[in-house]
């Protein structure tokens, strides 16, 4: 969307939410001047709807590139976290590693190569993901 069609939408939703609020305003005074309630007619229910979604269309354009970046930073982090994991159960597996490459291979190492297995490959896919973006 165009910086001047974000700017035409977010300023004509906020002049009809003006419009309205006064509106409003204007009959909640009339409320108190005549000592009974007014009633809010279709049409300005109607036109409360139209503002609503045209303030919520302007709001949406206005912040949607923010809303890339930030999902771009969303995956990089985590994917960031998702490597740490990874690499303090590297640490854990090699603690954990036998003597020798036929050697008998513990539940515990087997477990953590596991779950560094995973963690990497979420890492990964992550970035991978945020590379696209």
């Amino acid at each position: 969307m165009k910086p001047e069609s974000i700017g035409r939408v977010l300023g004509i939703g906020i002049r009809v939410a003006g419009r309205i609020a006064g509106q409003r305003a204007a009959a909640a005074s009339q409320t108190t001047a005549q000592g009974e309630p007014n009633p809010v007619t279709g049409a300005q229910a109607r036109d409360a709807g139209h503002s609503t979604r045209g303030v919520a269309r302007g709001l949406g354009g206005f912040l949607r590139p923010f809303q890339r970046v930030g999902s771009k930073i969303w995956l990089e982090a985590i994917g960031a976290f998702y490597l740490l994991f990874a690499l303090a159960f590297t640490r854990f597996a090699v603690q954990h590693h036998p003597a020798g490459i036929q050697g008998p291979y513990d539940r515990n190492f087997l477990l953590a190569a596991g779950i560094v297995l995973v963690f990497v490959y979420l890492g990964a896919t992550s970035f991978w993901r945020a590379s696209r973006k």
